[in-house]
Parts: C-alpha cells; structure tokens; sequence
C-alpha cells in the first residue's frame, strides 16, 4: 500500500525537491561556493544518506553513529546523475518501508534513542521532509550562483 500520509508526504517532499534541483546537471558536479562547503554532488549524496538514516532508524536498525564513516563515504561523491538516481531511489525505498503501515502504526513510537527520543514514526517523516527542504535550498542557492533559475518547486 503506498499511499497512507507518510507516503504522501515523502512523495511531494521528492516533488519539491526535484523542481529545485531540476536546472542542475552532471557539468555542476564538482561546484562548491566555497572550499569549505560541499560540493553539488556531496549535497545531493548527504541528503540521500539522510533519508536512507531515518527510515533505518524506524525499521530496527537504529540511527547509524560513525560520522567520520559517512562523511568519507560523502566525501566520494562525484557524479550529480549518480547521485540524483540514488536520492529518486531513497525515497521509493523510504515510500516502500512507511507505505506498508497503516496510519495507527505511524502513531507508534520508535524506541528511545540518542538522536529524537521516542517519537512517532510519522514524525521521523516529518524530520526527512524537513531535512531534504535544507539541502534543497542549498542547491537552489548553488544553482542561483551558477547563475541558474531554480523552478518554484510548489505548484506546476
């Protein structure tokens, strides 16, 4: 069943997401604002890992604490299309893992934990949506230096 709330969500999270992202392309890979920031390619990864953390941390897993492993793995990140083709498929796999539970279930709270405490499924949802909407403006901002025009990601 993919369509209970937190499917909904997730799916017009990657909606908006996409938009905004939509005049970036492969050649803007490598760009960074700054030698400190993170490159187009390294957002777009990290935002990935972030949806892919969350959901782990729903269903059993728990939320992965080995930052310098996840900042290395970020760090390999080079290609805008690889990464945009592994954010499409996190989210589906975020939208598979919550679109099996009824809304009830999203009520459950997951075990006490370092990161959130104990809090409802759905508002883990919530943290992905509000994640990925960060790093969406990030990019919008990168694109605009790139003296690119992001779309408005509401509406058509």
């Amino acid at each position: 069943m993919e369509g209970n709330s937190a499917v909904m969500q997730l799916r017009t999270m990657q909606d908006f997401f996409n938009k905004s992202i939509s005049v970036l392309d492969e050649g803007d890979s490598k760009y960074q604002p700054h030698e400190k920031a993170w490159t187009v390619a390294k957002q777009m990864r990290h935002t990935t890992m972030t949806i892919t953390w969350f959901t782990d941390a729903v269903f059993g897993k728990g939320f992965d604490m080995d930052w310098e492993k996840q900042f290395a793995y970020i760090d390999e990140a080079i290609s805008f299309d690889e990464e945009k083709a592994a954010f499409d498929k996190a989210v589906d796999d975020a939208c598979t893992a919550f679109g099996v539970l009824t809304e009830e279930q999203l009520d459950a709270t997951i075990p006490d934990n370092e990161i959130m405490g104990p809090m409802p499924k759905r508002v883990i949802v919530g943290s992905i949506t509000d994640h990925t909407a960060h790093h969406r403006g990030a990019l919008a901002t990168y694109a605009r230096v790139l003296g690119k025009e992001p779309r408005m990601p509401y509406g058509e």
